[in-house]
This record gives C-alpha cells, sequence and structure tokens, in this order.
C-alpha cells in the first residue's frame, strides 16, 4: 500500500553547480594540453610541461607564449623540486619566469610584474654584478642562479 504523497521537490536552477562543471572543463583542458609533452609534472593544480627542449631565456620566452603558457616559476619547495626533474646527466638547468630585467624590480618579480613570493637563490644570487639584463635559471639543485648569459641552452619548461 502506498504511503502518503511527500512534499513536492523544488530544483534549483543550476543543480550540478555550474561553477564545479566549469572547474571540470579547465581540467580537462590542462590536461589536454599536457598529454603533448613529454615530461609533465603537476603540483596541485599547477602543470609543468617540456619536451625538455633547450633554448636561450628569450626562446622560452616564446615558445612558451606561443603554446599559451608561461615559462615556470615554482612558487614552493614542492615545486622547485619537480622542476629539476627534468634535468639528466648532461643538461641541468632550465630558465624561470623572473624578470630579467635588474631596473625592473631587482630580480624580485616576474617577467609580468608581479612580486615573487617563493626564491630559492643559491649562494652570492642574485649577482648584484648584474648591471641590466640577467636571465634566471633553475640549476641542479635546485638553486636559482642570474646569468648574464641568456643565449645558454638551457631546458625550456611551461606552466599552466
Amino acid at each position: 500500500m502506498p504511503g502518503p504523497p511527500g512534499q513536492m521537490a523544488v530544483c534549483e536552477q543550476d543543480p550540478f553547480g555550474l561553477a564545479t562543471i566549469e572547474a571540470l572543463n579547465q581540467a580537462v583542458t590542462k590536461l589536454e594540453t599536457s598529454v603533448k609533452y613529454n615530461f609533465v609534472r603537476t603540483a596541485g593544480k599547477k602543470y609543468f610541461v617540456s619536451d625538455k627542449e633547450k633554448g636561450s631565456f628569450f626562446k622560452a620566452v616564446e615558445f612558451c607564449s606561443q603554446q599559451g603558457l608561461e615559462l615556470a616559476l615554482p612558487q614552493n619547495e614542492e615545486e622547485n623540486n619537480l622542476l629539476t626533474q627534468a634535468f639528466d646527466d648532461v643538461d641541468q638547468a632550465a630558465w624561470i619566469n623572473v624578470n630579467d630585467k635588474k631596473a625592473k624590480g631587482n630580480f624580485e618579480v616576474d617577467m609580468k610584474e608581479r612580486p615573487l613570493t617563493f626564491t630559492r637563490w643559491g649562494p652570492g644570487q642574485p649577482d648584484v654584478s648584474v648591471e641590466s639584463t640577467g636571465c634566471t635559471m633553475v640549476s641542479e639543485h635546485g638553486h636559482w642562479v642570474v646569468t648574464t648569459e641568456c643565449s645558454f641552452n638551457a631546458i625550456i619548461i611551461c606552466q599552466l
């Protein structure tokens, strides 16, 4: 025997949550982008990707930009360590997204002039002898190093 009628249900206009669907779409887009690369590491919602191609600092910035990405910039020790996983026995440096103009922040801001919230400068870094332009890389022990040799062929790692 059926029971008494229940209360009428009221459906929300957005029962699945548009924000949830949008977050899922963004996650899928990141996954689709990352599978194109040989090297992929994740930290939270951030992905570091690379084909372990090497190039100058300016080539690295241009390459990442052409892919709709940014040159990698670790925000904590975990992310910094993930970048060093791209290294092999020969190549042990990767460019990072620290502003290359000393006058525009003394290596304390990224390429979009946002303040750095994490740094891992090596001994004697950032190099105060760099007069105007210097490019920053993460080295084999995870230390950040500023060099005037911006044409040096370091590994290109982008982030999304």
